[in-house]
């Protein structure tokens, strides 16, 4: 009886070793896999924090004095800005804020943004960390026809929160009469609110009529920022 039950005392404690030992690798690989899902998870809120922290630079026509005194410019710099406002090119802004000022450091906080069918490519490297080759990546696929294109053709050079950055410097014109809502509103400083004229008033038969239209919502220097956006197929 004593032979029998020392027997079934050792055949329990070989169990609960044989238990252990098959246990472990699975707690490993649960381990494991918690461990990469973590790192996966941190690495995700660290792209989320990127593109976070990727700074709005103002538009130079649409900052109020308030915005434009908040970069450290002076006051007689915010009352030229705002006295030759709208700027209808950043050449006309780059050409008042002349050659005193670190332009870098400036454009890094307020811009015009560029039509990217029609400025010169020279010009793009005024964008803050723009140098030759992406200026010349931003003038080789042209024609755009929407800012998707540009973020899918530029995309293939940079990560998503420097296209996010880049957006803030450029713009795709829209076809009036045939553009998404989604384009339309695209374009800088176009909320819904005026996205919606735009589309109230089509089909539009020429500019003079888009003029008209519009410029019952806007006085004439904002009617003349907006109309550097849209354009008519001929």
């Amino acid at each position: 009886m004593k032979a029998l039950t020392k027997f079934a005392l050792l055949l329990a404690l070989f169990s609960l070793v044989a238990f252990s030992c098959q246990s472990n690798p699975e707690d490993a690989s649960a381990e494991s896999t918690a461990t990469e899902e973590a790192d996966a998870s941190t690495e995700e809120a660290a792209v989320e924090e990127a593109a976070a922290e990727t700074t709005t630079v103002l538009n130079a026509n649409l900052a109020t004095e308030e915005d434009l005194a908040g970069i450290g410019l002076s006051a007689d710099m915010v009352a030229s800005i705002l006295d030759n406002r709208p700027f209808l090119t950043m050449n006309d802004f780059d050409a008042l804020v002349g050659a005193e000022m670190n332009k870098e450091e400036l454009y890094a906080k307020i811009f015009v943004p560029f039509n990217l069918n029609t400025t010169a490519e020279a010009d793009f490297k005024m964008i803050p960390g723009v140098g030759d080759r992406m200026a010349h990546e931003f003038e080789e696929y042209r024609p755009y026809t929407s800012i998707k294109q540009f973020r899918k053709e530029i995309g293939k050079y940079v990560d998503e929160a420097e296209v996010a950055r880049y957006e803030n410097y450029v713009f795709v014109p829209v076809e009036l009469n045939s553009a998404t809502e989604e384009d339309i509103k695209a374009l800088p400083g176009v909320g819904d609110r005026m996205a919606h004229e735009f589309e109230e008033y089509r089909p539009y038969v020429n500019m003079e009529q888009f003029r008209k239209e519009i410029g019952k919502y806007v006085d004439d220097k904002e009617l003349a920022r907006l109309e550097r956006f849209v354009y008519l197929k001929e």
